[in-house]
């Protein structure tokens, strides 16, 4: 099963990097396999530290800031006293991880991961049909470069129907930003 989630990772001078990661979990949070792209941040910053943070949110909007990397203002966030990494301050749970295992040997790499550290913030308050979409679109906005334009833009048009049917002011706001993003992405890419 893939778990869609942010991740933090730091860089060698401390600078925070925060980006939606799908981990594949088998039966629990002890393991998981990350494959984030090797050109991502991420992936830089997860190769030299071996570690981070996964987050499972249920803020739509976050995830697709973070999937764009806009930010009004940076989200709050809280240092482990560990050591172990840094936490989104409203995220649902979050488990602070160690890579075991890295794998560098296709464009996606494969990092083993263990969680070293876990904790709960707050319930998760779930996921509506307007906050599925709005992840839907938040993974396209990654993709602009990888899919085709009219595909995602025919998707992009379908995900907006639940969006104006169920969608709260978050929820509006995200969809909208995303559209505005990846619009912009397609129309520079020509």
């Amino acid at each position: 099963m893939i778990l869609e989630g942010i991740v933090t990772t730091s860089n060698d001078r401390g600078e925070l990097n925060i980006a939606p990661m799908g981990p594949s979990i088998e039966s629990s949070m002890e393991k998981f396999l990350l494959r984030p792209f090797q050109s991502s941040q991420s992936f830089q910053n997860l190769a030299r530290r071996r570690g981070g943070v996964l987050h499972v949110v249920d803020d739509a909007e976050l995830l697709a800031r973070a999937a764009i990397d806009q930010w009004d203002e940076p989200p709050a966030l809280v240092e482990l006293e560990s050591g172990n990494g840094t936490i989104l301050a409203d995220c649902c749970r979050w488990y602070a991880f160690v890579v075991d295992k890295l794998d560098d040997s296709m464009e996606r790499a494969r990092l083993q991961c263990r969680v070293v550290e876990q904790g709960r913030v707050r319930d998760f308050w779930g996921f509506n049909r307007a906050r599925h979409a709005v992840l839907e679109a938040a993974i396209l906005a990654t993709r602009v470069t990888l899919l085709p334009a009219g595909e995602i833009r025919q998707r992009m048009e379908q995900l907006a129907s639940p969006v104006e049917k169920t969608a709260g002011e978050a929820e509006r706001r995200a969809f909208a930003m995303l559209q505005h993003y990846i619009e912009t992405a397609l129309t520079s890419c020509r």
